[in-house]
């Protein structure tokens, strides 16, 4: 709720907006705020609580995330980036990114038969 207060735009210029969370936010005080700001809030319900609309996608949506993660992780050695800067370390991710993105890109051109593998470029 502070980082929406304090920056209103993100709300403002995002009419239907909806959050996917996990469970650590649960409060009515943060349902009341979203609903009031027509914000839609995904969670995973407690054991006792009805579940809410949408969420059997969490757990489809949780998988993608971590894979990505663990991508960003390993693949791309990001928890070592060796960045000095906020602006160095944005850098690195950006061309980081750009350079898995290229090569998924030609490995699905070219038929390959693992299209998000960096072994071939590994060298």
């Amino acid at each position: 709720m502070a980082i929406c207060d304090h920056e209103p735009h993100l709300l403002a210029d995002r009419p239907g907006l909806l959050i996917i969370a996990d469970k650590g936010y649960v409060s009515r005080e943060l349902d009341h705020y979203l609903a009031a700001r027509a914000v839609r809030l995904i969670r995973p319900s407690y054991r006792n609580r009805t579940p809410h609309p949408g969420e059997p996608l969490l757990k489809s949506i949780r998988q993608l995330i971590e894979s990505v993660n663990d991508a960003l992780k390993g693949q791309l050695d990001l928890e070592q980036h060796g960045g000095r800067t906020i602006e160095g370390v944005g850098v690195l991710i950006a061309q980081r990114l750009l350079a898995l993105t290229a090569a998924i890109w030609h490995n699905r051109t070219t038929g390959q038969p693992v299209t998000r593998s960096l072994t071939a470029y590994d060298h």
